[in-house]
């Protein structure tokens, strides 16, 4: 099939390599180069979609991200059905399959059209004032019926079979953009050798440049100096990302970027994603975001073929495409003429030049183009595309595409998202940046500057690190005024959301003063293309409708991602198995290979417990309990979270952190250490161990791990920056293996080397180096069931070969079951079981943990609070039931809750169900008859100390 509309030369595509593609199912070529756009415009297709609200007909109205309205699905096989793709961005492949959205049953025949006719009674904020009695009527009919006739496309219900990569980078300099102004920020930063990154949302670097084949730089034709420029980053190894759009900026320059990596390729190679999301890390950023042209607000202005001025131009000079044969452009700028003179040249009939502005400018004057001076459009016509325009001084023209140029519009958003502050410049018409940072520098059009060379030499400087005052465009100070169209008609502002200038004028007389009432009310700027196109147009009527001065209205805020983000490039690879990757210890093998049950905890497997012969649970529970009491059994403890704290300010940061004091703990010797949170509540727990004068090896629950790891580097950055102390996760690094029980001394000892294994040479709570099994160790002398207890700290890669060794057939391996029980028995909290983010240490008998002496401590003061010491408040006791207790049961007195049970098990050493809980006043209560209420029945129990078995910690230094 021919294309119509296609030059017979020029602009940046291929001719010779024809492309087939569909679009609602019909069959067109395009040319190699082309977007979706360009193709359809190449051949007359003008209508593309219907609007959100309304089902008006909608056309293609850009020529990049800021497009509203060409939203389009795609189809390539395989459930890769990709919805809300802007046609303007969508590079044109063999065998792509598009179709519009939002319509039924047909693009060109929608019966959501009727909503058009009833559109005074959609006006904005419609849906907080109607359908909401009667309620079944509105959940059942009305609801219902508006969900299915609004929208955008539908989400695809196949997985996606697509791959894609997260992909993290350093760098000195990022450039946001490369047109003019970005690739010499560039130049201009290799020169410095600095690491560069340059990103480009389009598949060409270049910006504007790749539809300005007559202008020149430096001397050269401006095509040549790109090809110059770009040849000699690459030979600087710049790192260059074209299809990658910048959409967020973090804290400390911390940049998002998504690169389109196989979007454009009609056969995706296995290996290859479809995306790739980078995280930057930027010690400079500079923002060549360029602008975007500003539509006009004309009753009719949303008509298929109405489209921006620039576009049209960049679809002539880039894609070789007319937009039109006889168009009227309407102006309130000089730029509109430079646009309207390429296309007269290439044989298109301007038809008539409406320009808003009072008196004629030098360019208008020199155009030689029918200009009609202080004019405007006042209303279009045409079905599925315009066909005439009708104009403030009663003239009707002819015509097949009305063009709007009324100013630009500075690309900011990135910018304001680093916090930078900008000032609206009356000249322009248009909010800039204020001033430029060390890290932070905008350069070329997002600058409001002008022209070619003031473009490069701002770029010069923006890469030089230098600062320099920002410059404004001239020309377009009557674009606020020509946005006041004539009463009559829907003129609309945003494109997407289908607000009008009316929707506006409801907002601000039913009371709305803050534009950011303003925007959630009428739903402005609130679409997919975060109101690119639309923002300035609605502050600049507010501003009108309340009488007020553009600055004092403001600005909304702009915030992320600039262009939306496939959720598969956020995911990246954390998609079925790997969405929550699980972690095995080294032991797993081992302990699989002896038949163990394992559970989750957290994102790690653990042996629950380890049957033997068809034993259940219960029995192979009370075996590896009896195992340990009487003789020596073995765990993996690999899970718990192991922090290294080092450097010569390390033990004051310990005491600064945890309760206890570490000061004066003596190398080779370990501590409880209890967590608190800034309000004193009991946030984690472990075992501190002295390694060094200043060096510690710190443990933390399973998982608390990542937890008290971030609290530690928050209080270290924050608030204690003065201390020389660095903080290292080494879970990963130390495969850990508890060996406990009376006999634990004598099972290990065969392969201890280094280490004096005796009572006075190794008490509790100490801890050597040497080596096991030949391997270096860590050995602590520690324990979590109350036996003589050995902690074996290897590198994980022996972990295996270790536990093999100490296993041998004579010691008893135990899961976590027998663990929590052996526990229980000796009163040990566990984090998240015996805490619930309200206890504090003296809740649970712990206030021997903390350091009265010490000066201060993260908590310390909210100890002191009335209600911390109050005598009533919850606190750990032992329950002594008949029968086996529920975790969470209800604890009575008095038909009143007093408590709840935290652990409960059947205690093989005691032969008895046993149980601990947190009661209000709970230590005043030992000894009283309480009563947990069950479904059939209440069950008497009686409180307790919370310590059931050897309470006088003589087994501990067996």
């Amino acid at each position: 099939m021919t294309q119509p509309f296609r030059t017979r030369d020029g602009g940046r595509i291929d001719r010779e390599r024809p492309l087939a593609f569909t679009f609602d199912g019909r069959r067109l070529t395009g040319c190699h180069g082309d977007t979706l756009a360009s193709a359809l415009l190449a051949n007359g297709v003008h209508l593309v979609g219907r609007s959100f609200k309304y089902h008006r007909p909608r056309g293609i109205v850009s020529a990049g991200a800021e497009e509203p309205n060409a939203l389009v699905t795609t189809d390539r096989g395989g459930g890769r059905v990709t919805p809300n793709l802007r046609a303007t961005q969508l590079e044109l492949h063999e065998g792509m399959r598009a179709r519009s959205q939002n319509r039924f049953p047909s693009l060109s025949f929608d019966l959501g059209a009727v909503n058009g006719a009833i559109a005074p009674l959609l006006s904005a904020g419609f849906y907080y004032k109607t359908f909401m009695w009667p309620r079944w009527f509105w959940r059942h009919l009305y609801e219902p019926a508006i969900r299915a006739a609004a929208g955008l496309g539908r989400a695809p219900e196949a997985p996606d079979p697509d791959r894609y990569l997260h992909q993290y980078v350093h760098c000195d300099v990022l450039v946001i953009g490369a047109g003019v102004a970005g690739l010499a920020a560039a130049l201009a930063a290799s020169a410095r050798q600095a690491r560069i990154v340059v990103c480009d949302e389009q598949a060409e670097m270049g910006g504007s440049l790749l539809a300005e084949p007559r202008g020149s730089i430096e001397g050269l034709p401006a095509l040549d100096w790109l090809a110059a420029t770009l040849r000699t980053l690459r030979e600087a190894e710049v790192t260059l990302l074209p299809r990658t759009t910048v959409f967020g900026w973090f804290p400390n320059n911390m940049i998002g970027a998504v690169e389109r990596v196989t979007e454009h390729l009609p056969d995706r190679e296995a290996r290859l994603p479809r995306e790739r999301l980078w995280h930057i890390r930027a010690r400079e950023v500079v923002v060549a975001a360029g602008a975007v042209q500003r539509p006009l607000v004309f009753p009719g202005n949303d008509r298929p073929g109405v489209m921006l001025a620039d576009a049209a131009r960049t679809y002539l000079l880039r894609y070789g495409v007319k937009v039109g044969s006889r168009i009227v452009v309407a102006a309130a700028d000089d730029t509109g003429y430079a646009a309207a003179a390429e296309l007269q040249q290439a044989g298109i009939t301007v038809v008539a030049m409406v320009d808003s502005r009072r008196e004629a400018s030098d360019i208008a004057r020199a155009s030689g183009l029918p200009i009609r001076i202080g004019a405007a459009v006042s209303a279009t016509g045409g079905t599925h595309r315009i066909d005439r325009a009708m104009l403030s001084n009663g003239e009707r023209v002819a015509c097949d595409a009305l063009l709007m140029s009324g100013g630009w519009i500075p690309a900011l958003h990135l910018f304001a998202q680093s916090r930078e502050k900008l000032r609206f410049d009356p000249a322009s018409q248009a909010f800039l940046p204020v001033e430029w940072t060390e890290t932070v520098r905008c350069a070329g059009a997002c600058n409001g500057t002008d022209g070619l060379d003031a473009c490069l030499e701002e770029g010069y400087a923006a890469g030089t690190g230098g600062r320099r005052p920002s410059r404004s465009r001239t020309g377009t100070s009557a674009c606020a005024t020509a946005l006041l169209a004539p009463a009559g008609g829907m003129a609309f502002v945003d494109f997407q959301n289908d607000v009008t200038v009316k929707d506006l004028r409801t907002a601000t007389q039913e009371g709305f003063r803050s534009i950011e009432h303003v925007k959630r009310y009428t739903t402005a700027g609130m679409a997919t293309d975060q109101g690119k196109l639309a923002n300035l147009n609605t502050l600049a009527i507010v501003a009108g409708l309340l009488d007020r001065p553009i600055p004092q209205v403001g600005h909304t805020t702009f915030r992320m991602p600039y262009t939306p983000v496939t959720f598969g490039a956020l995911a990246g690879a954390g998609r079925g198995e790997l969405f929550e990757p699980v972690r095995r210890t080294p032991m797993h093998d081992q302990a699989a290979a002896l038949a163990a049950v394992f559970e989750n905890v957290g994102a790690w497997q653990r042996a629950r417990y380890f049957p033997r012969d068809g034993e259940d649970m219960h029995r192979a529970v009370a075996r590896e309990c009896r195992a340990v009491r009487s003789s020596v059994g073995m765990f993996d403890a690999t899970t718990l979270g192991k922090i290294e704290v080092a450097g010569p300010d390390a033990a004051e940061f310990l005491d600064r952190i945890y309760t206890g004091n570490f000061s004066r703990l003596a190398p080779g010797r370990c501590r409880y250490g209890l967590l608190l949170t800034e309000a004193g509540y009991v946030l984690d727990d472990g075992v501190v161990a002295r390694l060094a004068p200043d060096r510690f090896h710190v443990t933390t629950t399973t998982g608390g791990a990542a937890g008290v790891l971030h609290h530690m580097e928050d209080y270290r950055q924050t608030e204690f920056p003065e201390l020389r102390v660095w903080l290292t996760s080494i879970t990963e690094q130390w495969a850990v293996i508890a060996v406990q029980g009376p006999l634990a001394r004598q099972a290990i000892a065969p392969h201890v080397g280094g280490i004096d294994l005796s009572p006075e040479a190794m008490p509790h709570m100490s801890v050597r180096e040497g080596r096991v099994c030949g391997v270096p160790a860590r050995l602590f002398r520690v324990s979590f069931t109350g036996e003589l207890g050995y902690e074996i700290n290897v590198p994980a890669d022996y972990g295996a070969s270790v536990w093999q060794a100490l296993h041998g057939g004579t010691v008893t391996p135990y899961g976590t079951e027998a663990m929590h029980v052996l526990r229980a028995e000796k009163g040990y909290i566990v984090i998240g079981q015996e805490t619930d983010g309200t206890v504090i240490p003296v809740d649970l008998g712990l206030d021997w943990t903390i350091g009265r002496a010490k000066p201060d401590f993260v908590g310390k003061r909210s100890l002191t609070r009335p209600d911390m010491l109050r005598s009533d408040r919850k606190q750990l006791v032992g329950l002594v039931s008949p029968e086996l207790l529920e975790e969470g049961t209800q604890i009575v007195a008095g038909g009143t809750a007093v408590g709840h049970v935290t652990s409960a098990y059947w205690s093989e050493t005691l032969q008895s169900p046993i149980a601990l809980a947190l009661i209000d006043a709970g230590r005043s209560r030992i000894g009283a008859i309480l009563h947990v209420p069950l479904l059939d029945r209440t069950v008497a129990v009686r409180v307790t100390e919370p310590v059931f078995y050897d309470r006088q910690g003589v087994r501990l230094h067996g």
